[in-house]
């Protein structure tokens, strides 16, 4: 039986399987962070290697949907690199909101928007036409993610404090987050690199959380929807799906955290700007995204994609 090895490699995990041409799951594992952005092309690929090698087996084929490979030529340049790895028969590659599109929409048409460290948006026509952003941060206009919120939470803090902006709950929390008692002793331990900046993002569930009760952290919150809501109407204006509804899938661990007033503030919205639009949150790891299109890819029926949902949608939280 011809098999296939799916990777979804993140900028907090890595999850890797193998499964059967008949949709069986013949293993999972999970690792840490696979993005080039962060570890470079081969970094990247010595995760995916040591996971590929855990699972075993001879793969047909091996599709790595990985954050960080926003540009044909770095997928191309990922794409050459694993093959000298020989992780299996043949090698595609791509972005890693792929696969959350294919794992919540059924028919693999429509538009994906992940807020994880960053945001990320994606789009599939039903002609296989395709939209993408470049998703490098402010450089390309893009601001969310919990890096991005976890920023502005650190600048809401330090204006509270010194009396230019509003009082929040966040002028407390925030430094107490980093074990320090003001804000004025956090932006000293970023600007020394005490606290790496990349921890920022750790401060995304407080705002979520504290959006509930505080007002400042309520208006971080509504910036995240609107940002979402934004670049998902842009992609479906660039598709061309003005006139028809389709599907809208929100992933990665900001959007599927299941609070109330982004969701809801997301879905108010699209309704308004887009009717028609049928807004899903992501009801499975992105990872049996990566494994449908690597069955399809390889041609596999229905009944195989149907049992590899169940199975390792089961097996992964």
């Amino acid at each position: 039986m011809r098999t296939v090895l799916a990777v979804d490699g993140g900028n907090s995990k890595t999850d890797a399987a193998l499964v059967g041409e008949d949709g069986s799951l013949l293993g999972h594992v999970r690792g840490d962070q696979a993005s080039p952005d962060h570890l470079g092309v081969e970094g990247s690929l010595d995760v995916v290697t040591a996971l590929a090698r855990q699972l075993g087996g001879s793969p047909e084929l091996a599709l790595l949907l990985l954050a960080g490979l926003d540009f044909p030529d770095e997928e191309e340049r990922y794409r050459a690199a694993a093959e000298r790895r020989a992780l299996a028969g043949r090698t595609l590659v791509g972005n890693d909101t792929f696969a959350v599109l294919r794992a919540g929409s059924p028919s693999g048409v429509g538009i994906a928007v992940t807020c994880g460290a960053g945001l990320n948006c994606v789009g599939v026509g039903s002609d296989g036409s395709q939209v993408r952003f470049a998703s490098l941060g402010l450089w390309s206009g893009d601001w969310g993610g919990g890096q991005d919120v976890g920023l502005a939470a650190v600048v809401a803090a330090a204006r509270s404090a010194d009396g230019r902006g509003p009082h929040t709950t966040l002028e407390r929390l925030v430094p107490a987050h980093f074990g320090l008692e003001t804000p004025t002793e956090l932006a000293r331990a970023l600007q020394a690199e005490r606290v790496p900046e990349r921890r920022l993002a750790e401060l995304a569930p407080l705002v979520l959380s504290e959006a509930a009760h505080d007002e400042t952290a309520a208006a971080i919150v509504d910036r995240l929807a609107d940002e979402v809501v934004s670049i998902a109407v842009a992609a479906r204006t660039r598709l061309g799906l003005t006139a028809n509804g389709c599907d809208v899938v929100l992933g990665g661990g900001m959007l599927r955290s299941g609070n109330a007033r982004l969701l809801s503030r997301i879905e108010r919205a699209l309704a308004e700007r887009a009717p028609g639009v049928a807004v899903h949150v992501l009801p499975v790891a992105p990872i049996v995204g990566a494994a449908l299109l690597a069955l399809e890819e390889l041609g596999a029926r229905a009944a195989a994609r149907k049992r590899v949902q169940a199975e390792l949608g089961a097996a992964v939280p």
